[in-house]
């Protein structure tokens, strides 16, 4: 279809020139700018061709015979002119289109191409008119691809950034998740492993069940690493393989903070768990963002402390979801996990969802981690019984 419009165009052309001779040049002139519609296709293809095409064609315009009053030369050229409006057009598209170098020659092509055949066909003051607005139309022309130009070109940019920043807030939120869940895990097998280690020869019973806490400790992060990993893979639908999907499993929520509070007491901590308001269905991101600020806050009571025990609280308010985790332990120290990524994880993932996060010391002793994460008007409303 391009090439047919590119010819139509010259048999449109050769039908102004030779088959209307005693037309005027302002009837040739819009005719041959009407006709330079039927070069969308070739422009689409080949932007530097059409705008060979759209040269040769109004300057024959120009050129041709423009009727039989000769005397008039000037007048009779004068509307002809028009037909370069259209090489104008084509030319500001190229700018906008091309590579700057064939921008360039684009330009340099035409400009030298009308200002020849201006120069050539107008007479006394109207050859300084018809030069200057030929310059003017040119220069609108450029001016308008060059726009054109730099705002896909800034498109473009802010979609690469746009991009790259997705990919580091993926890495954040893998590494989140990684931290959270092996930190958690590491840190009660290490504990159970330097029981077990203590009592191995004078207890055995004990440290067989320090060594099965550790096994289970152990399956458990597997299967949470493998489930992180297939997830990852699948994130390219090549290389998702249909075996994988036995591999996947839900992501943990509040649901399953019992069993944490039961791996955090064979570590050597329990863990009373407190729940108030009416428990129902969260979405799976606030879900899985409370879980793992109780992990992590839990986590920090083993490791930090000192103490046997820690109290965590789960609200479930209309408006928001409130998980706190207090202990009356030493509170931050030195070596605390302030100056590690478990407070900085679990910040990421509140202000995330637009929530709240406070932790610290407690006046009378201990710490304090409280997250307020709020609810969507669908999740705020209770759930009946049936």
């Amino acid at each position: 279809m391009a090439w047919v419009g590119g010819a139509l165009y010259l048999l449109a052309v050769g039908v102004l020139v030779g088959g209307a001779p005693r037309a005027s040049g302002t009837v040739h002139g819009f005719g041959a700018l009407l006709a330079a519609s039927l070069l969308v296709g070739v422009l689409r293809r080949m932007p530097l061709l059409a705008l060979s095409i759209a040269l040769f064609g109004s300057t024959a315009v120009v050129v041709g015979p423009p009727g039989s009053a000769r005397a008039s030369l000037s007048d009779a050229y004068q509307g002809q002119f028009l037909s370069y409006l259209a090489v104008d057009l084509v030319l500001g598209l190229t700018v906008a289109t091309c590579a700057r170098r064939a921008s360039i020659v684009a330009v340099a092509g035409s400009f030298i191409v009308q200002l020849l055949v201006i120069g050539g066909f107008s007479r006394g003051d109207n050859l300084t008119v018809n030069v200057v607005i030929a310059l003017l139309a040119m220069s609108a022309a450029c001016a308008g691809g060059l726009l054109s130009r730099e705002r896909r070109e800034h498109t473009v940019a802010l979609r690469s950034q746009e991009v790259a920043e997705a990919v580091i807030a993926e890495r954040l939120r893998i590494a989140r998740e990684l931290h959270d869940m092996v930190a958690h895990s590491i840190g009660i097998i290490a504990i159970q492993a330097g029981a077990a280690s203590q009592v191995i020869r004078t207890r055995p019973t004990e440290a067989g069940e320090a060594l099965r806490a550790i096994e289970v400790t152990s399956r458990e992060t597997l299967s949470g690493l493998r489930r992180t990993l297939v997830a990852l893979r699948q994130a390219d639908p090549s290389a998702a393989v249909s075996g994988n999907q036995a591999a996947l499993a839900p992501s943990p929520g509040l649901a399953a903070i019992d069993r944490l509070a039961a791996a955090t007491a064979d570590a050597g901590v329990h863990v009373d768990v407190h729940r108030s308001g009416e428990e129902r269905p969260l979405p799976a991101d606030i879900d899985l963002s409370a879980f793992r600020i109780v992990q992590e806050a839990l986590t920090n009571v083993v490791r930090h402390a000192g103490i046997g025990c820690c109290r965590v609280l789960i609200d479930y308010g209309d408006e928001e979801l409130s998980v706190e985790v207090v202990d009356d332990g030493r509170g931050a120290t030195g070596n605390g996990s302030a100056h590690g990524f478990g407070l900085v994880g679990m910040q990421e993932r509140v202000a995330l969802l637009y929530g709240d996060l406070s932790a610290g010391p407690r006046p009378e002793g201990g710490f304090r981690v409280t997250a307020r994460l709020p609810l969507p008007d669908s999740a705020g409303v209770p759930v009946e019984a049936r």
